[in-house]
């Protein structure tokens, strides 16, 4: 918090983009999470459009100064790489320590080393760390394993599905990997059955949450009780389709503000669902938890030839402060739609608004929807708002 109204003055200042978003804001308050609240959400779709209307080395108008490098991802939308100067510019190096890797050991990175700053970013971490780095890049799946049988690496950075294809290629073969002990792996699901298979052949495998535009947002550890937040980022937890933020333990848009200088996203809205946990990770270190990934806040469905966004139901909450949670569902067959709101009261109320919420619905989506009041605790604490069941 120390560093969030510097970091906000900063960007303001430095970031034309900012300039414009941020105009009129007193930096010098922005010193908690609640004022932080009240500035604007940033979306990649922002970020796009501001892109291609302003195309030069600033992207957009975003970035604060010329970058050094700048890479791609599909959009295309292009991302520069953090800080010039930094030596992990995007802060992999806690990351990797806490999955095991350390000074003097080899690492096979399977991330791809062009247009996107994945392979960048695990390079530059290790480099930080003191360890040594192998650009394995991705495909050429032989060549690759005939590097790991040469160099016998004693950690692997990359995706989990192609780890598991070097290994069972290894063992296909009849060849042996005694020295790969730990693996950090990112850009897809690893869940808790991969992991326990990694771990039969002998690689502890560890996550990291990590973006081309944030750089590491969290990463596992030794407890394997969440992913503890990385302390470059301040993370939000917000009612997908809104920028209201929710309370620790319930499921919304993972939204976060990066201290890096040289790319300063202000309540940059990742799309990905997650949740605070409660209380510190047995393994000591002390800054906030999430629940891992848990699905996609950009949610919509098609009804009736209207479109209708998470960001409407988000809407509709906000206007009932009754309201505890609220789904929009919508089933039936082709041209038959069937809509259905259904509603989490913090209290029971008589009488029920129900007529209130059928209004403020049909205000918000242009359509007709029932509504469906239910005891508190019915609806999952899963993040989604709309449900399309056709």
């Amino acid at each position: 918090m120390a560093a969030l109204p510097l970091q906000v003055a900063h960007a303001q200042a430095s970031s034309p983009a900012y300039g414009e978003l941020l105009a009129g804001i007193d930096a010098a308050a922005i010193t908690s999470r609640a004022a932080l609240a009240t500035l604007p959400l940033t979306r990649k779709s922002s970020l796009a459009a501001a892109q291609s209307a302003r195309r030069s080395l600033r992207l957009g108008g975003f970035a604060a100064g010329a970058p050094r490098r700048i890479f791609q991802s599909p959009g295309p939308l292009y991302e520069p790489e953090p800080d010039a100067d930094g030596v992990d510019p995007w802060r992999v190096i806690r990351a990797l320590h806490a999955a095991g890797i350390r000074a003097g050991q080899l690492a096979h990175v399977s991330f791809s080393y062009h247009l996107t700053p994945a392979g960048a970013m695990m390079e530059a971490g290790l480099r930080a760390l003191g360890a040594a780095s192998f650009p394995g890049g991705v495909g050429n799946t032989e060549l690759q394993l005939q590097a790991m049988l040469d160099l016998q690496p004693e950690a692997y950075a990359g995706t989990p599905s192609f780890l598991r294809i070097l290994l069972e290629k290894a063992a296909e073969a009849g060849h042996a990997l005694p020295s790969l002990k730990r693996a950090l792996v990112s850009g897809e699901a690893c869940p808790p059955p991969l992991v326990a298979w990694f771990a039969e052949r002998g690689v502890d495998a560890y996550q990291c949450y990590a973006t081309a535009d944030l750089g590491l947002i969290a990463y596992q550890t030794a407890a394997r009780d969440g992913l503890v937040v990385d302390e470059g980022v301040i993370v939000e937890i917000v009612r997908p389709g809104s920028g209201e933020p929710l309370p620790d333990g319930e499921v919304g848009e993972v939204v976060v503000t990066t201290l890096s200088p040289g790319y300063p996203l202000i309540r940059f809205a990742t799309g990905d669902l997650s949740a605070v946990m409660p209380g510190a990770s047995p393994c000591g270190r002390t800054n906030q938890r999430l629940r891992g990934w848990l699905g996609r806040a950009d949610q919509s469905a098609k009804v009736r030839g209207m479109f209708v966004h998470a960001g409407q139901v988000a809407d509709l909450v906000k206007r009932h402060p009754e309201v505890r949670r609220a789904r929009l569902v919508v089933s039936g067959e082709l041209a038959q739609d069937q809509v259905v709101l259904q509603v989490e009261m913090w209290k029971p109320t008589t009488p029920a608004p129900v007529e209130s919420l059928m209004l403020t619905a049909r205000d918000l989506t242009k359509l007709r929807v029932e509504i469906e009041l239910l005891p508190e605790g019915s609806l999952p604490n899963d993040g989604k708002l709309i449900e399309d069941r056709r």
